[in-house]
Order: structure tokens, then sequence, then C-alpha cells
């Protein structure tokens, strides 16, 4: 086929690697899945909702209540001690590593297997804004995604102008928005993103940076002010185990999504 006539090839920010599963992965999603993993009908690809895709919320989770969605949801750490902890509200795990989903599982029943929390094994970019309704999230978490710190790479970054098109017109009024990194570079790049998108304002505008020594580079114009401290409710996983053991800080954000009638007069 000629180059010209070539459908230009989609960027995505996560790359699938291996997805064989260990002995004990696999007995947990065996035995787990059909309760806690959706099977929405597929499009073109294995991570992409197929057209007539769709999410009944209250199916789902046996009623209505805050949807809580943590998107790049890896091994599970954070999602299922969350749901533990907050049976009153629902969780929605996004990812696309069927290994972490499957650690996920087992995560989930050490825990009590909680009936208020489920994964969704699709491009959150593209399957969120097909399958959930415009304001159902309550709060939507982005913890440690992958930094890509090569510039040619940083196309490839979760963070970027098409995943907040996609995702902000589904967070309710008055949700939070939270994200960390580890990395300066991509703290740099969430606040110039995040900053300017009239949805968004910061939750804590004074709030100081989170330290002054680090191992990785710190751009001169990174904002002084504006992080919020650390989230009670996130617990240390190991991504971020692994930042502070390079000697790097862990910068968090939290944004409010503001009123649809104020960003209209606007």
């Amino acid at each position: 086929m000629p180059a010209e006539d070539r459908a230009p090839r989609e960027v995505v920010s996560f790359v699938r690697r291996g997805e064989r599963l260990s002995p004990g992965r696999q007995d947990a999603w065996d035995r787990l899945a059909a309760t806690y993993v959706l099977d929405p009908p597929r499009g073109e690809r294995d991570t992409l909702p197929g057209p007539e895709a769709h999410l009944d919320l209250e199916q789902v989770f046996g009623r209505r209540s805050e949807l809580v969605v943590e998107v790049g949801s890896g091994l599970g750490e954070n999602l299922a001690a969350a749901a533990a902890e907050h049976p009153e509200r629902d969780h929605l795990g996004v990812e696309v590593y069927r290994p972490g989903l499957a650690q996920t599982l087992r995560r989930i029943e050490r825990a009590g297997e909680p009936g208020n929390v489920r994964l969704l094994p699709l491009d959150a970019q593209r399957a969120l804004p097909a399958l959930l309704p415009e304001g159902a999230i309550s709060q939507l978490w982005v913890y440690f995604p992958d930094p890509w710190p090569k510039s040619r790479h940083h196309k490839r970054r979760l963070i970027n102008p098409p995943f907040l098109d996609a995702v902000l017109p589904l967070l309710a009024d008055g949700a939070t928005f939270r994200l960390a990194t580890d990395w300066a570079q991509y703290a740099h790049h969430m606040r110039s993103l995040l900053d300017a998108r009239p949805e968004l304002e910061l939750l804590y505008p004074d709030g100081p940076a989170p330290g002054q020594q680090t191992s990785d580079t710190v751009p001169e114009d990174l904002p002084a002010t504006g992080w919020a401290p650390r989230f009670e409710g996130r617990v240390k996983t190991s991504f971020e185990s692994k930042g502070q053991r390079a000697g790097r800080l862990v910068w968090d954000l939290a944004y409010v999504r503001v009123s649809r009638h104020r960003t209209t007069d606007a």
C-alpha cells in the first residue's frame, strides 16, 4: 500500500507488553474477572469500545452513588484500598495491562472483595466519553502516569489536550481532578495544560512546592505555588516508592471542575 494511502498511526499513551499471567494471577483472573472486569463490546481494536457499547452505572454497581475513576490503575494498590475504605462510593479502574488487572483482582480479594469496584480494560481516552454520560464522574485520579521523558515521545503522554477534551466534560460540577507525578518535567507539562483550561480551577492556589532537593531537572519556570498536599486517600504505590528511592520529589495537583454556568458565562 502506498504510504499516502495509509491511515495515520494513532498515538496512544500506553504500550502493551507481555500479557502472560503468572499462575497466581491466572487463578485470580479465572475466579474473579467475571465479577469485576467489565466486558463491553469491542471496536476495531480490543482496547476500544464498539459503537453500541455503553455503561449503565446503576446496573453495573446495583445503585447510584458517587463515582471515582482512576485512569491507569496499574497493579491496583490504590484502587482496592480506596474501594474497601469507602463503601459509600463506587470505583472504576481503567487499565489496559492485563497482568495489572489480574494483580488488581488479587488485591481486591485480599481487601474482602468489596462490591463497589469494577475494572475497565480499555483505552480511557476513547472509552470513557463513549461509555459514560456527561457529568458522571465525581472524582478523577491520574497517579504516576508514564512520563515519556524523551522530547520525541511527549505526544504520547496521557495528560495532553486530546485526553483533557475527552474527560473534562465527564466531570460533574464541583468534581475533583487529582494527579501526581515524580517527574518535575511532567509536573511542568501538567501545569501548563491544566492551568489553562477554563473548566478547571486549582484547589490549592497557594500550596507550596513539595520540596527543594530532587534528583531530576526542575524547569526554571515551574510554578512555585499551586501544588496540592499529598492526598490522604492515596496509598503509597510501588511507582511512588520507586521515584522516591531515585531521589525525585512527588508533585501533587488537585483541581476542581467549575460550574458549567460559570464557564458558559465567561
